[in-house]
C-alpha cells in the first residue's frame, strides 16, 4: 500500500476487555486488529491500561506497515439497554498510545449506541431482587 493512507480506529472499551480495530476509510476493510485479550494471560486484565496500551501499539505497527498515518478515531463502549454508557478503563490509555506511536489523529467521536425508549429493560415488573 501507498504511503499517506487514512484510516478508522474502531476502540471498543467494555468493563472486560479493550479491542483496536483499524480499517480503511470505508469501514470494509480491516487494517490491523489487536485486543487486549491477545495481550495477557489472565481473564480479569483484559480491560486493564496495560493490555490496551499494548493492543493500541501492536495494531499501530501493522497499520504503519500498511501505510497508514492518520486516522480517525471512534470510541465505544458496550452501550445499549443493559451495558454501560461509559467506556471501560482502556479508551483513553489505547488512544495515548496511537498517538505516541506516530499515527496523527484527525478527530475522536464517540459511537456509543443510546436507546431511545425501544425494548423494555429486563427484570420484570418488580425488577431485579436478590
Amino acid at each position: 500500500m501507498a504511503k499517506g493512507i487514512k484510516g478508522i480506529v474502531n476502540i471498543y472499551a467494555s468493563y472486560n476487555n479493550t479491542i483496536v480495530h483499524i480499517t480503511d476509510l470505508t469501514g470494509s476493510e480491516t487494517i490491523a486488529l489487536a485486543s487486549g485479550g491477545q495481550m495477557v494471560r489472565a481473564d480479569r486484565l483484559e480491560s486493564s491500561p496495560t493490555a490496551a496500551i499494548m493492543a493500541a501499539k501492536k495494531a499501530a505497527i501493522i497499520a504503519k506497515e500498511k501505510g497508514v498515518d492518520k486516522v480517525f478515531v471512534k470510541v465505544r463502549a458496550k452501550g445499549g439497554q443493559n451495558g454501560s454508557k461509559y467506556p471501560g478503563p482502556g479508551a483513553q490509555p489505547a488512544i495515548r498510545a496511537l498517538t505516541r506511536s506516530g499515527i496523527k489523529l484527525l478527530g475522536i467521536e464517540d459511537v456509543t449506541p443510546i436507546p431511545h425508549g425501544g425494548c423494555r429493560k429486563k427484570g420484570g415488573r418488580r425488577g431485579r431482587r436478590q
